[in-house]
């Protein structure tokens, strides 16, 4: 068995990578819903997709939508599988 995968298992990151990995066809997540879904501050999420996105979980993207800056996430491949791998261990946990 494995151990927990340290960039995931802090709560907030954890909340995110579920939010990314449950989202239909894994679309990208805008940070307005990110943020309601996670009840997270603006600077603390901003901090984590950060970490995230250093660490190749995730990829951000920065446009402009109606003349607003906009910035969406989505789960990468190698966020995928960390994420699955993370899901399995704690479901060792648990029996």
């Amino acid at each position: 068995m494995s151990g927990p995968d340290e960039i995931i298992h802090q709560s907030l990151r954890l909340k995110i990578m579920a939010a990314l990995r449950n989202e239909p066809g894994e679309s990208p997540l805008e940070f307005t819903r990110l943020k309601a879904i996670t009840s997270a501050s603006d600077g603390n999420l901003g901090r984590q997709l950060s970490t995230l996105a250093e660490a190749g979980y995730i990829a951000i993207a920065k446009d402009f939508h109606q003349n607003r800056p906009r910035t969406r996430a989505h789960i990468t491949s190698k966020g995928a599988a960390a994420f699955d791998a993370h899901v399995a261990y704690l479901k060792s946990l648990i029996g």
